[in-house]
Formats: structure tokens, C-alpha cells, sequence
């Protein structure tokens, strides 16, 4: 049956498109910024260059109409905060100096001032800077990059579409600044916040931009009245003003439940909508309220932050139920295209069976340009594309990479007893104390230490076969015994090995599972200059031959203190791939957890006493809305306590966890009945203490002293003063001092000196317990 075409030619649109370049010419731009190597104007160069490639590929690729102001060097809710005016007074000097510079400290921090914050972007793993506000802050405009943005699009000839931050989204992300009362609402200044919105929109109307995006992601959360009646309010202003463009109000990630009707009924020019599975709701509540007439509907029908194909017929079949509720329904991905890497046609290692199966940007672009096609000249128009659309989902469907019956055997023959310790936590703390002998607040790392130079070299030289894998696993030992070395010299308590041996943290196990599938060009920013690699979890999980044992145990016949074994836990392990869809996420997980368990198992039958779990994307695959916490939770924390509970009593279990918002998940966190947790705590002041505190957690915990996301060095002044709040919330027999998180992405002439000083102040603040006990 052939769809009829639209009343209007249905434009092809995105949010957002990844930053980096096809081999991550940003990163290396900015970075070699840092170092001196690169000029400012070489670094603005390599930029405009990136974003006029973009808009020529998404213009190539059939966009209509291009987003502009969404590029960033470092995060765009940084930008946002620029845009507005908000630095916070200890960055101001620097900004005001060199506003190029300014802008860097206020993401990485300077020796002698603090970063901003960092958190993760609702439920994905990238991080935004945290815009610090309090009763006194001064917002000014700034429209300069939205608007040099703007312009250097219109003169390639291209219709283009800036991008912002909406302002209700960009003050519930925000926190009180420092000094501020903690009890300080951000959403109070917004009356402040709108007429610099103003003065931006009008800006970008005379640089020419007939539309503006403004995306309010946070009201697909559970919104108080209060929050609804600021989003009315905003856009009641906004669109009642006479200098601006026409105004499209962005949500993605999940449904908008209340906040549908506010947004439709205010006097803005369209809405875009995402339609993808977990935001299916938005169509039937789209219509239940009347649908849109007279305004714009760009449909997010193309996931935009998972790589499988998309299913023609199903997109369609939603587009043409749209079609009745709007003036004019567009097409687009469900959001920003930062969130999935360029291009799958560069991917010449994976089997072509299943590069069938995957659409990264590119052919995300490629996708919604078809059905935009599709929805406005009916689907003969595309009937080549149908066809191959359906002969690529049915090979995904009865593929036999897919499903493994002895995998799926064993995980429906898991019990209840399979996710209990044998011993309550009281017991097996006091045979882990009796067994491992360590000091008050002992000192430990997360895991990795910094991956050198010498060590990508190394790698690489294996790969094109310049040595040899004996040659290789050499220096790997050489590596070993240096980072051994330097902890047993600096007086750490629970070493580790230090990872070299790793490319990343999901990653190095899913080369080694059975089930996933490693790509070689899918990068995707993480934060910064940081690009991690998701895998693609395509099949049945399970483990061949152990991962990690080798190499713990050969750091542990180095040394006579504890090394704890590594492993990365079944929820992360799916939240930082691209996981698969056509199961549900919980089945999944329970597969990841018996490969672990089995790691797990050999891991302590080698000899290993202390073992970390880490689960740092515990807090950031939590749904959206509280309504799905709780079903969310019960197979995240089963899954974990799965890995981790065929141990003996005087087996220590540690799980860490970092960069996230701690305090929706205590109760979860109580429930994985790990033996201790280390948790990002520096750049919060050890907010996260008093949340356990709180809580009445009864276990060890170890919020970080050194915030490891930036270059700056703690003294052993701060690092104890941070311990001593610790202190305040948790007792000294259960506390621990570590960093925040590993430490690849540090240089070791940083990590040294910080560790240093971490011992330091753990020593001189047992020193000051010791004493008042005397």
C-alpha cells in the first residue's frame, strides 16, 4: 500500500552531530592547545573546518535544514553558560584575560582554581559542566559563537537552524555555587535568565536564522507544578516577543507526560518530539491533547543514541499517524546525533552480516533524509530502500550470532540463592579485616594508572607486527612492576596493578566475551577531549577463558600487600556499549553477571583477596522518570550481586562508582551489599558522604579526595580537609581515602604528586585519630 504524501514536502532535520571528525581532529587540536604545540587561531581553524564538514556531509546526506550552535571544544552546556553571562567569580579573571583560556579553566580547572563541576547529561555517559548560580549572579548576553556559527553556515548556502540550551533545562541542570545556601533554588533567577534569551534570539534573527532550537531535555523528568508553571511562564514570554525567529522547543531521551500540554498550548512555533520506543507514549498523549494545529512537529523517529537500523514500515507507520496532528510533521533523529559515532562504513573488520545491521551518524542522516522522502512522496518513492530495509532486519532476526541456547540454559536456571552472600556483612567485615590487616582509613586507587606513551606505542607496534606478543607482554610486566613500585615506595595500603594491559575499561572485556563486537573508528565524546569506543553487545554473552586473571596474579607475586583484581560491572557493561535491542535490557544483564561470576570465582582461586566491581554507570542508566526506578533497579542491583556473591566471607567485595547524582540511588546502592564503595566526592565537597550518612549506610565507603578529571595537583592540606569532612559523615573504621576515579588520563608527574599527598593527608588525619583515642 503506498502512504499518501504529505500536505507539505516533509524536511529532513538533526539536533546535533558528532564534533570530533572522522580521526578525532578536535580532540588532537585541543589537546596539543593545551600543550602549546597548537596556536588559538590554529585551534579556531581546525574547528571551522570540523563544522564546515559537518553541515557539507549532513547536506550531502539530504538534511534540509542543519543545526548550528551545537560544536563545541569542550561541552555545550559550558557554552550555554558562557552565552548567559555565568562565570563563576573565581574564573572571571582568567575569562577576562583570554576568554579562550578562561573557558578551559573553567572545564578543567587551573593548579590554584577549581573546575566546575561535572555530572552526567541525563541518562547517557556524557558529562556537562555543572553551571554553578546563586542569588547574586548577573547574567549577561553573549551571542557571539551561536551567531559566528550561524552565519558561517548561511554563507555555504545552507538553511540553518540554531540550537540552544532552553533556559528552563539550563537552570534545573544548574547548582548553587560555592558559599551559596544549599537550599538555593537556580529556577528562581529565571525571570533574571529570560531577557538574555531575548537579546540572543533577536541577535540571531538579524544574522539571518528563521528558526531557533531550544531544547528542554529535563522536562521529560518528573517535574513538580513549580517547574511547570516556570516552563509556561518561559515560553509565554519567549514566544510573546516580537524580535525573534520562529521557536522550536526540543525534548528527547523520554516522554513529556505534563509538560506536553504546557509546550503545546504556549505560544511557540513547533515542537520536537521523540517517538522512539521509550518515548512511544508522546504520540497517544501528542493527540490526546489536541495535537499541534498551526504549528511545526519535528518527529524524532530515528534513535539517536543506539546504532541499529532503523525499521522503515514502523517509522512510517508512525509518520503518517502524525501527519493529522500538526500543520506540518518533519523528520529527525530522537536526539542529538553526539551520542553515536560517524560512520559504520569505515568499520572494515566487522563482518558484513552485521554491518548490515548498524547506522551511525551517517547513515542515521541517511535514514531520516529516506523517510522525510517517504512521508512526502509516498513510500513507491522508496521502495528500493523498503526492501533492503526489510531483507536487513530479517537477517538480524534469524541470525545465529544472536542466540546461544546454552547461554540462555543457564541464565533461566539462576536462582535467588545465586545472588545472596553466604554471610551477612558483619561477619564477613570481620573476617576481611582479620584476613587483610589493614591500618584506619586505608588507601587504596580505582584502578588504572596513567596509559603513557609508551604504552600506545608498544600496542601499536604489535599491531603492525613490529613485535611480537613476547615483546609486547614484556613491557606490559615492565609497566606492572614500575606502578607497583611507586605505590609500595609511596605507602599505599590495597594496590592494583594499574591496567596496562587494558585499551579501555568495557571494552577489554568485550573483546573477550562472546556476543559483542569491537569497532576500530566508533568513537564518541565522553567529556572534553575524552572519546571512549562503546562496543556493540550484538548476541548471547559468555565468558570462553578467564580475562583478567593472568595478569593479577602476576602483580600480586610482586608484592606481599593485597593487589585488587578489576573488573567492570554487568550494568556498565551495557550502559557504555551499544547495547542490543530486540531483549530486554535485564536479560542481557543477567549474561554479562555469569560471565563475571565466573571471573569473579577464578579470580579468588588464584589468590586474589580483594576484588573491585565497578558499577559507574549505576546511577546514569537509571530512567528518567521514577515511575520505571524501581523495575530498573531490581535487575541493575540483581545483576551485580550475581557477579559478586560465589565468594567466600573474607573475600573483599569493593564497587566504584563516579561523575553522577548520587542520592536518587542510596537505597541501590545499600542493595548491591558490596563490602566498600568508592564514589566521586572532590569537585561535590564529599556531598555524597553525607547522602550515605544519611541513609544510614552501613558499610566501608571511600569518597574520593582528588579530583582526577582535572590536571591541577591536591595538596596534602586539601586532600585532608576533605578527609576530615568525610570524617563527619562516616565512621573513621569504615572510611577509606582514594581518588575520585583512574587515573588513565593523567600524566604520571601529576599522579605522583597527587598520591603523594593523598598518603600524606591519610596519614596525618589517622595521626590526629590516633591521638585523640590516646
Amino acid at each position: 500500500m503506498t502512504a499518501k504524501p504529505a500536505a507539505a514536502a516533509a524536511r529532513a532535520t538533526v539536533y546535533g552531530y558528532p564534533r570530533q571528525g572522522q580521526n578525532r581532529e578536535l580532540k588532537k587540536a585541543v589537546e596539543g592547545y593545551w600543550k602549546g604545540r597548537v596556536t588559538a587561531d590554529a585551534l579556531r581553524s581546525t574547528a571551522a573546518d570540523l563544522r564546515r564538514a559537518n553541515w557539507r556531509q549532513l547536506a550531502d546526506a539530504g538534511i534540509d535544514e542543519v543545526p548550528t550552535g551545537d560544536f563545541s571544544y569542550y561541552d555545550h552546556v559550558l557554552d550555554t553558560s558562557v552565552m548567559v553571562g555565568a562565570v563563576p567569580a573565581r574564573h572571571r579573571a582568567a575569562v577576562e584575560a583570554d576568554a579562550l583560556d578562561g573557558y578551559f579553566a573553567m572545564a578543567r580547572g587551573t593548579q590554584d582554581v577549581a573546575p566546575l563541576e561535572m555530572t552526567k547529561w541525563f541518562d547517557t555517559n556524557y558529562h556537562y559542566l555543572v553551571p554553578e548560580l546563586g542569588p547574586d549572579t548577573v547574567f549577561g548576553a553573549d551571542s557571539g559563537k551561536q551567531v559566528t556559527e550561524l552565519r558561517e553556515a548561511l554563507a555555504l548556502g545552507l538553511t540553518a537552524r540554531p540550537v540552544l540550551v532552553g533556559p528552563v533545562t539550563y537552570l534545573l541542570l544548574a547548582k548553587p555555587a560555592p558559599g551559596v545556601a544549599a537550599d538555593f533554588d537556580p529556577l528562581t533567577l529565571l525571570d533574571r535568565l529570560l531577557p538574555v534569551y531575548a537579546e540572543v534570539l533577536a541577535d540571531l534573527r538579524a544574522a539571518g536564522a528563521e528558526w531557533v532550537q531550544l531544547d528542554e531535555p529535563a522536562l521529560v523528568q518528573d517535574r513538580t507544578p513549580a517547574d511547570l508553571n516556570a516552563a509556561a511562564r518561559a515560553y509565554r514570554d519567549l514566544g510573546a516577543l516580537t524580535d525573534r525567529p520562529k521557536l522550536l522547543v526540543a525534548s528527547y531521551f523520554d516522554r513529556l507526560g505534563d509538560a506536553l500540554q504546557v509546550l503545546a498550548s504556549a505560544p511557540v512555533d513547533g515542537l520536537a518530539l521523540d517517538f522512539t520506543e521509550r518515548a512511544a507514549a508522546n504520540l497517544d498523549d501528542l493527540a490526546a491533547v489536541g495535537g499541534l494545529p498551526g504549528k511545526r512537529l519535528v518527529a524524532g523517529v530515528v534513535n539517536g543514541r543506539n546504532i541499529w537500523i532503523n525499521d522503515y514500515q514502523k517509522s512510517l507507520a508512525t509518520l503518517a499517524t502524525l501527519l493529522g496532528l500538526a500543520d506540518r510533521v518533519d523528520v529527525a533523529a530522537s536526539c542529538s546525533l553526539l551520542h553515536v559515532p560517524l560512520d559504520a562504513a569505515a568499520e572494515r573488520d566487522i563482518e558484513p552480516q552485521v554491518r548490515r545491521w548498524l547506522a551511525f551518524a551517517r547513515q542515521k542522516t541517511a535514514e531520516i533524509a529516506t523517510l522525510a522522502r517517504g512521508l512526502s512522496q509516498g513510500t513507491d518513492a522508496i521502495a528500493a530502500e523498503l526492501a533492503a530495509n526489510r531483507a536487513d532486519l530479517a537477517s538480524r532476526a534469524s541470525s545465529a550470532l544472536t542466540r546461544d541456547p546454552a547461554v540462555r540454559a543457564r541464565t533461566a536456571a539462576i536462582t535467588a540463592a545465586d545472588g545472596r552472600r553466604s554471610q551477612p556483612y558483619a561477619e564477613r567485615a570481620a573476617a576481611q579485616r582479620a584476613h587483610l590487616g589493614l591500618p584506619l582509613l586505608p588507601t587504596t586507587t580505582i584502578g588504572s594508572f596513567p596509559q603513557t606513551d609508551e604504552l600506545r606505542v608498544a600496542r601499536a607496534d604489535l599491531r603492525a607486527g613490529r613485535i611480537d606478543t613476547a615483546g609486547y607482554e614484556e613491557r606490559i610486566k615492565d609497566e606492572i612492576r614500575e606502578v607497583l613500585s611507586f605505590q609500595e615506595k609511596t605507602g599505599v595500603d590495597v594496590l592494583v596493578h594499574g591496567e596496562p594491559e587494558r585499551n579501555d575499561m568495557v571494552q577489554y572485556f568485550a573483546e573477550q566475551l562472546t556476543g559483542y563486537v569491537a569497532t576500530q573508528h566508533g568513537w564518541v565524546q565522553s567529556y572534553g577531549t575524552r572519546y571512549v569506543r562503546p562496543p556493540v553487545l550484538a548476541g548471547d554473552i559468555s565468558r570462553p577463558e578467564p580475562m583478567t586473571v593472568r595478569w593479577t596474579t602476576y602483580a600480586q607475586a610482586q608484592t606481599s600487600k593485597p593487589v585488587k583484581g578489576m573488573l567492570t560491572g554487568p550494568v556498565t557493561m551495557l550502559a557504555w556499549s551499544f547495547v542490543r535491542d530486540d531483549q530486554p535490557l535485564g536479560d542481557t544483564a543477567r549474561q554479562v553477571a555469569l560471565a563475571l561470576r565466573d571471573e569473579v570465582n577464578d579470580l579468588e582461586a588464584a589468590g586474589t583477596s580483594v576484588i573491585q566491581v565497578d558499577e559507574p554507570a549505576l546511577r546514569e542508566t537509571l530512567p528518567l522518570r521514577a515511575a520505571d526506578h524501581a523495575a530498573y533497579l531490581g535487575w541493575a542491583t540483581e545483576s551485580f550481586r550475581l557477579s559478586t556473591s560465589g565468594v567466600r566471607p573474607d573475600t573483599q567485595i569493593h564497587t566504584h562508582m563516579c561523575y553522577a547524582e548520587f542520592g536518587d540511588i542510596v537505597q541501590a546502592i545499600d542493595d548491591l551489599d558490596a563490602d566498600v564503595i568508592s564514589l566521586e566526592a572532590a569537585r561535590s565537597h564529599m556531598q555524597v558522604a553525607g547522602e550515605l550518612a544519611e541513609h544510614g549506610y552501613p558499610r566501608e565507603a571511600g569518597p574520593g579526595v582528588w579530583d582526577i578529571h582535572s590536571p591541577r595537583v591536591p595538596s596534602t592540606q586539601e586532600a585532608a580537609a576533605l578527609l576530615r569532612k568525610g570524617l563527619e559523615a562516616i565512621p573513621a573504621e569504615r572510611l577509606w581515602v582514594n581518588p575520585d576515579c583512574g587515573l588513565k588520563t593523567r600524566g604520571w608527574t601529576q599522579t605522583r604528586a597527587s598520591l603523594e599527598n593523598l598518603v600524606s593527608a591519610a596519614r596525618e588525619v589517622r595521626a590526629e585519630l590516633t591521638a585523640d583515642n590516646a
